[in-house]
């Protein structure tokens, strides 16, 4: 989150009031106009408003102020902030670009089909659309259902694969073998995909081993009995001697 100016006006009111900085410095510094500074002055604009202390808050120091008020040309910066403060969560559907409005349909009609695990409240959740246009796709009485294409909704940019793996994930918590959906259903996730991998080449290394002749599983420790082996051989010369 950038680092912006809490209460410009209010803050502008306590520089006026407190410091001997100019107009102009006071309106860069509170991102305010020359002239809407100058009616601060002279209490014709923010009236009622109270002063907010810049140092206190922590986004001035004394010495900016003091380094401005010696050089009227010199322009205060924020300070910067010692605590970070996170975002706040999101809350209500996904926001949707205009021009990426009329795909919701033909990517709500993908996740019904690929993912019917998904609750209505997750495909809201990805696609930013609504239950009523859920319900209308699902059923088939969507006003262009005759129109509408299955679409990836990562594809066409609605959200992104990894909150679509999330939501998944998700939805197939907690579900035994039997209540998951059948495996070619759905597109797996990235996960899914790398574990399947992994699960093939060990199956093949199993066969491979399994398979392998029976004279390439020998060591270098293996020992020859040479007594037998010229037993054998005069035993195949003496067969040749009588087959002549």
């Amino acid at each position: 989150m950038a680092n912006t100016l809490l209460m410009p006006k209010a803050t502008a009111v306590w520089l006026v009031d407190n410091t001997a900085l100019t107009f102009d410095q006071i309106a860069a510094f509170c991102t305010l106009h020359p002239l809407e500074v100058q009616g601060i002055a002279d209490g014709d604009v923010a009236g009622g408003i109270m002063g907010v202390n810049p140092i206190q808050n922590g986004q001035l120091t004394r010495e900016e102020i003091s380094k401005a008020e010696a050089d009227p040309g010199y322009r205060m910066h924020l300070a910067d902030r010692k605590v970070i403060v996170g975002e706040a969560k999101r809350r209500g559907p996904r926001y949707t670009p205009i021009s990426r409005r009329n795909e919701r349909p033909n990517a709500i009609k993908w996740l019904v089909r690929n993912h019917p695990e998904l609750k209505d409240a997750q495909i809201i959740r990805l696609v930013g659309t609504t239950k009523s246009t859920i319900d209308a796709v699902r059923e088939g009485t969507h006003w262009n259902n005759a129109n509408l294409t299955m679409a990836d909704p990562v594809t066409l940019g609605l959200c992104s694969q990894i909150d679509l793996d999330a939501e998944v994930k998700r939805a197939n918590k907690g579900r035994s073998d039997e209540e998951a959906p059948i495996e070619g259903t759905r597109l797996m996730s990235a996960e899914e995909a790398l574990a399947s991998a992994a699960r093939g080449a060990d199956a093949y290394a199993q066969v491979y081993e399994s398979d392998a002749p029976a004279e390439k599983k020998h060591t270098d420790d293996d020992e020859i009995d040479a007594d037998s082996v010229f037993a054998s051989l005069k035993s195949l010369k003496r067969n040749e001697d009588d087959d002549e």
